[in-house]
């Protein structure tokens, strides 16, 4: 009932707010707007959105080096009224973003903003407020809106009729292009490429760290032990079966569990564990503990839980007998094996705080299979306890897992080190720097592994197996790919968003363009260029600040087919919709809508925003275009698409510039 009252309350409110445009993915936001009086001469102007469904809005405040946030802008502010304190928002929401190692906030379904102001005018009746944002959902969108106050109820002043100066209208001239063929662009390809769950991949990779867990000595051992105790004092083999069962199933339980405390910090503030992708003190925090962690595992000492908290659990369990006895065991084994289990649990937290999504839930997920292959051999061995005499014998080489996980351990610790000198802007651990540690790091596993490095658990002679072998062949092959990737013979795909960016390097780049292309960020030079050398033009739409734009150029345009037609075919004009720099005072104008809202012109951004809007009708970005050197629009349009679907367009495109030399 509650929810049928508040949807008839939702239209009552669209209908009386005069809203006869319903939200689609063509109007994915629909904006209102009131005022409250809050004292003599005080007012909260209140702004708020409702968002559909899957598209989101950046908050004023979401992290700087990310997207580019909403912004406000108060006309007359400071002159007739003063702005009272920063602007309030409504309800928020955060997560991690691997492309610009940040955690971004933003509005999902509704956008709320609250600006108090108090009146320096006591004439003033009439407050006007432009909103630039940006609303996002495979792809992204900059828009702005108008508000206007009327704060004695009077008709609001239209602008309709206002008029910009000729030198206005001579600059926004010179932004109109004359296009051949731009019916072409009606049709925009589009292959929406959203964020894929991560439920599969990260219950994996806890299922593979329960696994690694069982081969370490403070598990492997357990198991013969604890199933041969079900088996031979449950009387029935079926009572045996069951108990060890439920034992497993405990197990599984009891991992859950401990991610429960980490929703409880979710609730106070969503994804507040996300906080580690931007935050310098949590990030140097993590570096620490994980290389505790890895000597840990390299045997200099042992992290355990007091031993007195296994010694009164095992006491309840013999006292308490039936199903809660059996769940004791389980806690008991929780604590017994924490100083193997310990580390590996660190780095799936560690991973799942790296991965996109809510860090509580991945962390359950994690948990959860980490359980279930921690509890996999006591359910299989008790089902088949004739499999326990084909068990290997416990031995040297469960040192060897858990010093091998302390050099992954170490490697994970420089991930957060990276972090927080990225967030920092230290410029000290740069791309190279970070790949160099992590090469030396595996040949160093690689020649423990074939006897060359020894730790303290390592006996003197001990042989090296063939399988011991076969992983530091591995671990070598392994050096060898960061290696190519360091010297950039390879693009190191397998390690996306692990390393700092390309650009984040200690040798000084020729270009500033994508992938080391050359490129022009002026549109008439990119075509006197273009002219000159009777080449296509790709024309780019993009920003700083473009989420998708940086996975475009990562994923699809460093494919070697696309990269060479990038560099030989095409003359690539990139044109930066939110960069904020100043234009030179005399190139500023304003720009008349064909609505008679006048927008004043003053960074590159702006212009070359309001000159996609002009010739493309498009907003959104990354947004491509392919044009000939005298303009003509060779095919559609293209957005956030997969490799095969770019290359395509890129050979058509080429393929129709040929077509109109003849």
């Amino acid at each position: 009932m509650k929810k049928h009252l508040h949807t008839i309350i939702l239209v009552l409110t669209l209908t009386l707010s005069g809203f006869c445009v319903a939200q689609s993915d063509e109007n994915p936001a629909t904006w209102s707007h009131e005022f409250r009086e809050v004292g003599e001469g005080e007012y909260e102007l209140i702004f708020t959105a409702d968002i559909y469904k899957d598209w989101f809005i950046y908050s004023l405040y979401t992290a700087e080096g990310g997207s580019m946030p909403s912004e406000f802008e108060f006309r007359q502010a400071g002159i007739d009224y003063e702005l009272v304190g920063e602007t309030v928002e409504g309800k928020t929401y955060k997560k991690y973003t691997e492309v610009f190692d940040v955690e971004e906030t933003f509005f999902k379904e509704k956008a709320l903003f609250k600006q108090r102001i108090r009146l320096l005018n006591p004439e003033i009746n009439q407050i006007t407020a432009i909103l630039y944002y940006q609303i996002c959902k495979e792809v992204c969108v900059l828009k702005e809106e108008e508000f206007v106050f009327s704060l004695d109820g009077t008709a609001v002043v239209e602008t309709s009729d206002a008029v910009v100066d000729d030198k206005s209208l001579a600059m926004t001239n010179t932004l109109k292009l004359d296009l051949k063929n731009k019916g072409r662009l009606q049709q925009t390809l589009l292959s929406p490429q959203g964020e894929k769950s991560n439920i599969w991949m990260l219950f994996g990779l806890g299922f593979i760290g329960g696994l690694i867990a069982i081969l370490t000595p403070c598990v492997f051992p357990l198991i013969p032990l604890t199933v041969s105790f079900f088996t031979k004092h449950s009387g029935k083999r079926s009572k045996g079966v069951k108990n060890a069962l439920l034992y497993g199933v405990f197990i599984v339980l009891i991992y859950f569990l401990l991610s429960l405390p980490f929703h409880l910090f979710d609730s106070v503030d969503s994804q507040i564990l996300n906080t580690i992708a931007t935050n310098i003190w949590l990030n140097l925090f993590f570096f620490v503990v994980f290389v505790v962690f890895a000597f840990s595992f390299f045997g200099y000492y042992e992290l355990t839980l007091p031993s007195s908290w296994a010694n009164k659990l095992d006491s309840a369990s013999a006292k308490a007998g039936g199903v809660l006895g059996i769940f004791f065991m389980a806690l008991t084994l929780a604590i017994v094996s924490f100083s193997c289990t310990g580390p590996i649990l660190g780095g799936l937290l560690g991973s799942t705080t790296l991965a996109q999504g809510n860090v509580a839930t991945n962390l359950s997920i994690g948990m959860t299979g980490f359980g279930l292959a921690l509890a996999l051999p006591f359910a299989l061995f008790a089902l088949f306890p004739t499999w326990l005499q084909s068990l290997p014998k416990s031995g040297g080489w469960m040192t060897t897992v858990k010093v091998v996980l302390g050099f992954l351990e170490l490697a994970l610790a420089f991930k957060f080190l990276s972090n927080a000198d990225l967030v920092g802007n230290w410029g000290i651990f740069k791309r190279e720097i970070f790949l160099g540690i992590w090469i030396v790091l595996f040949i160093a596993m690689g020649a423990y592994l074939f006897g060359v490095l020894r730790f303290p658990h390592d006996t003197l002679k001990q042989k090296i197996s063939k399988g011991r072998r076969l992983l530091g062949v591995l671990s070598f092959g392994f050096s060898l790919y960061l290696i190519l990737g360091l010297f950039q013979v390879t693009h190191l795909k397998l390690l996306s968003g692990f390393p700092p960016p390309d650009f984040y390097s200690v040798l000084q780049s020729e270009t500033d363009c994508p992938l080391g292309l050359e490129c022009y960020k002026d549109f008439d030079t990119g075509v006197a260029v273009a002219q000159q050398k009777s080449k296509p033009i790709l024309l780019d739409f993009t920003g700083w600040a473009c989420v998708n734009c940086r996975k475009m150029e990562e994923n699809v345009w460093s494919d070697p087919g696309i990269y060479a037609m990038l560099r030989d075919d095409y003359v690539l004009i990139s044109l930066y919709v939110d960069d904020r720099k100043e234009l030179p005072e005399e190139e500023q104008f304003d720009f008349q809508y064909e609505s008679g809202r006048i927008k004043t012109i003053t960074t590159i951004g702006q212009k070359w925003g309001t000159f996609q809007t002009i010739n493309f009708n498009a907003a959104s970005q990354p947004y491509y275009v392919l044009l000939s050197p005298d303009l003509e629009v060779l095919n559609e349009a293209v957005q956030y698409v997969d490799v095969e679907t770019y290359q395509q367009w890129l050979s058509s495109g080429l393929d129709q510039h040929q077509l109109s030399m003849k």
